[in-house]
């Protein structure tokens, strides 16, 4: 039996899959250790991926060679582009996966990577030696020795699960918890803190009366989350629907506030405030009659649905009761009940941009541990810490993505600067260049960087050279070729457009906000004849053409604020500098800078606490 490995994972959560799959693929002889086999990338709580920002991370992901995209894809049961409305840097993906499915292809993909190897077992223990990491020991006693070890525990760690009155040891339902982990890294004096997430019932779909719900479909799209061209469902697409609560649910979900956990002070750890259980809504929205749930299925073919935004801990009767008050749920049965469930997080800010421990050397910590909320959060975490352990232990430069370069980089650099008080959840508002971090141009921002760091294929890298190239064209045949006034009147005055009186560049017309690229395909033949000769993605390579001409002058303006903040993060601080003795910074300014120790002046600029006025300390005392 093999013992010793490049990198360990612990958990086989969807940070862990990811960071297993980098690791290996990269090269790096690879151990992933789950306590079930099973259940590799269990989607615990609701069966989608993607939604607002959360969908432009699983682009980068797979962007950048990772697995998430293309296991959701292949799952798909509905797929939904959001926030068509607003402009392309808040148009979101999401996609409803068949949850079992989605499981099983993840699994069938991590036993291809030919580096990769599986171990079922439990780690209780961490093998540490002068602050440096050398590998786990588990339940069943046996050791293993990496030269990294990646920890991706999700909520397992010291788990405790919530439903009333009841308590139960677990990290999700069903599922022994984690000992041992916590109380370890608690001895280097890295905070072990405590949160909370839920989940809602599950329901049995043959119980409710579907003609009293509004029905959501999906859209019709040709492209989701993996830029691979062939990538694509071939399952039965199913809806959604749409049910409220009423007052007569809200009073009875009251009657059992007594024996909340939530309320009575059992639960200690910090909720999610962008994703509050039904509970918490009551209270916090106290002024409402009713509140907005989704009814999602869980499969391609199970009869088990999965009710979002009603994640609850209270007593079973109680949620019973009060879920058949909803429209269309009077004869409603479930399959088992939501609840509450609390385990510990690590302080991120003591973790580097590489998810590598500031104190113990080569030790990774990826997903909820970092005291994060979702999927898609984790997979990321996961992909970066597989990335930075295989290049730390090769002596290879690290690998880390700026703020202006991905949402991945705005939640990392979140983590480490900022730390979390509550489960971390990207927005679009959390990116300050969020125009340049659309859903859409997740390739051309970072396949390059993953190519050439050893991950993402040459096959993927030559797509996105011929996509760059291919857009060029367009964009240049656009504004050099003309259309005359008896070959677009008649469409411009069909759309309710002021028509033209000469001849005008094609480019000039597609500006307008009523007209798409797609229309003027028919209307002029140089530029029908120049799409005949697109080979692959079409589609793809059309949409991304139309984004860069209609929002070039916002991308441009966007790209100037990035490079003039870009110039504080190439102010480099010294690895071991002494905030200390520089009497001009405030005390919470000292404080914090030697706690998380930032590498540059423009990640201190960052940290809560540290002003304005000491960043113009910092910088007069380098010299700048």
């Amino acid at each position: 039996m093999n013992n010793k490995y490049d990198i360990i994972i612990t958990g086989a959560g969807h940070a862990g899959s990811e960071a297993a799959a980098a690791a290996a693929n990269m090269g790096s002889q690879t151990l992933l250790i789950t306590t079930d086999m099973t259940t590799i990338a269990k989607m615990s709580c609701n069966p989608a991926i993607g939604g607002i920002a959360k969908g432009q991370i699983v682009r980068e992901i797979d962007a950048l060679g990772g697995y998430t995209g293309i296991v959701t894809d292949e799952t798909a049961i509905q797929f939904r582009m959001l926030n068509l409305s607003k402009g392309p840097a808040m148009w979101s993906p999401r996609a409803q996966s068949d949850r079992m499915k989605f499981s099983q292809v993840w699994r069938q993909k991590l036993e291809k990577i030919k580096n990769l190897f599986f171990w079922q077992d439990t780690v209780t223990e961490l093998i540490i030696e002068n602050k440096k990491i050398k590998g786990v020991k588990t339940k069943l006693g046996v050791s293993f020795y990496a030269d990294a070890v990646i920890l991706t525990n999700g909520t397992f760690l010291n788990g405790l699960m919530h439903v009333g009155k009841t308590q139960i040891s677990g990290g999700r339902d069903a599922e022994a918890p984690s000992y041992g982990i916590s109380e370890q890294i608690k001895k280097y004096n890295i905070p072990v803190l405590r949160m909370k997430t839920g989940t809602p019932a599950r329901l049995d779909g043959r119980t409710i009366d579907f003609d009293k719900l509004t029905e959501q479909k999906g859209d019709d799209y040709t492209a989701m989350f993996s830029y691979l061209p062939d990538i694509k469902t071939k399952l039965k697409q199913r809806s959604c629907y749409i049910v409220y609560t009423n007052k007569k649910t809200h009073e009875t979900l009251k009657t059992g506030f007594k024996f909340s956990p939530l309320f009575n002070g059992t639960i200690e750890g910090t909720g999610p405030r962008y994703c509050p259980s039904i509970e918490d809504k009551l209270v916090t929205f106290s002024e409402k009659d009713s509140h907005m749930l989704f009814l999602e299925p869980e499969g391609e073919d199970t009869v088990e649905y999965y009710l979002n935004g009603f994640s609850s801990s209270l007593p079973l009767d109680v949620q019973i009761e009060a879920l058949k008050k909803i429209e269309g749920f009077e004869n409603l049965k479930i399959f088992r009940p939501g609840y509450a469930i609390e385990y510990d997080y690590f302080d991120p800010t003591y973790l580097n941009h590489t998810l590598e421990s500031k104190i113990i050397k080569n030790l990774y910590f990826a997903g909820q541990i970092n005291g994060t909320t979702g999927y898609e959060e984790a997979a990321a975490q996961g992909l970066i810490a597989g990335i930075n352990a295989h290049l730390k232990t090769r002596k290879k430069e690290e690998f880390v993505l700026n703020r202006d370069e991905a949402y991945i980089g705005v939640l990392i650099d979140d983590l480490v600067t900022k730390g979390v008080d509550e489960p971390y959840r990207m927005f679009t508002s959390r990116a300050e260049y969020r125009i340049l971090l659309r859903q859409d141009n997740a390739d051309f921002r970072l396949t390059e960087k993953s190519f050439k760091a050893g991950l993402a294929s040459e096959d993927r890298y030559n797509l996105v050279l011929y996509k760059k190239k291919t857009v060029e064209e367009i964009k240049s045949l656009l504004k050099k070729t003309n259309i005359s006034p008896d070959k677009i009147n008649t469409f411009l005055t069909e759309k309710k457009l002021s028509p033209v009186k000469q001849k005008e560049r094609l480019e000039k017309i597609l500006l307008r906000p009523q007209v798409k690229i797609k229309d003027l395909i028919p209307l002029s033949e140089e530029f029908y004849e120049y799409v005949k000769t697109i080979k692959k993605i079409k589609d793809e390579i059309l949409n991304s053409a139309e984004i860069q001409i209609k929002y070039q002058s916002y991308i441009d303006r966007e790209k100037q604020n990035a490079e003039k903040l870009k110039r504080l993060e190439r102010l480099i601080i010294p690895d071991n500098f002494d905030f200390s003795k520089l009497q001009s910074l405030s005390t919470e300014a000292t404080q914090k800078l030697n706690k998380i120790r930032p590498k540059s002046i423009g990640q201190a600029s960052r940290i809560p606490g540290v002003s304005p006025a000491d960043i113009s300390a910092l910088l007069v005392y380098f010299g700048r």
